[in-house]
């Protein structure tokens, strides 16, 4: 009974092609993928009623972001279900190009110009989080990505967001400034009151450490806020 209840989930092969995301690479280009469905390329193929995407989707969550992915050992990933020793050579491969990349030069870091740009790089994994998750994307004088942290898992709310732990790895990277971004498991990315103070209590953090706060995205299923924008704590 349980089986016949369970949403049916399609193969990659059985979507349409310009949902796969081999052939929308091919055709609009790499940028256009989120996280998950580039993750789901390397993966190739999915385990038992999990296409590549959901699985990729479900690591991404696991292990908070590429970053955990990136941290986690051999052994460790390939306890996870459907990750066999092929699938963890080709994360672990991927991975270890992108480092080495990012060793060449400045130049290949991303640039923040926009909320977008910042939304860019989160959205595709942080969206399907069951907890919430701050993070703080670092940034460089030139508005540049040092590295994307994770600040606190669970409940974001005044009393348990400490000022000192989101600026602590700011300090540590020497970034100039920061984009705070958190997710609404529930989908709805409308920030709420709390959220509001929360930016405003960042921002006054940011001024006396010298850390400029950009901004505060909030990640809902599919869509984002930008709490700059609106005009919300800033």
């Amino acid at each position: 009974m349980r089986e016949e209840e369970d949403e049916y989930r399609p193969t990659i092969k059985e979507l349409p092609a310009s949902d796969r995301p081999r052939e929308r690479l091919l055709l609009v280009g790499p940028q256009a993928l989120n996280t998950a469905e580039l993750l789901a390329i390397v993966l190739r193929t999915g385990v038992g009623g999990e296409n590549a995407v959901r699985l990729a989707e479900r690591l991404l969550a696991s292990y908070g972001g590429l970053g955990g992915l990136a941290r986690s050992g051999v052994n460790q990933l390939m306890q996870e279900k459907g990750l066999g020793e092929a699938k963890v050579a080709q994360i672990k491969a991927s991975m270890e190009l992108s480092r080495r990349l990012t060793l060449e030069g400045e130049d290949v870091r991303p640039q923040i110009t926009s909320p977008q740009d910042a939304a860019n790089l989160v959205v595709g994994e942080m969206a399907f989080l069951e907890q919430e998750h701050l993070r703080a994307i670092l940034l460089d004088t030139r508005h540049r990505v040092l590295e994307i942290v994770t600040v606190s898992v669970g409940g974001l709310n005044t009393a348990g967001v400490r000022m000192g732990d989101l600026f602590r790895e700011a300090v540590r990277s020497n970034a100039s400034a920061l984009i705070a971004v958190h997710n609404h498991p529930s989908g709805d990315p409308t920030p709420s009151a709390q959220d509001v103070a929360i930016t405003r209590k960042m921002v006054e953090a940011g001024e006396l450490l010298g850390v400029k706060v950009l901004d505060h995205l909030v990640i809902g299923r599919g869509r984002w806020v930008s709490l700059k924008e609106r005009g919300l704590g800033f």
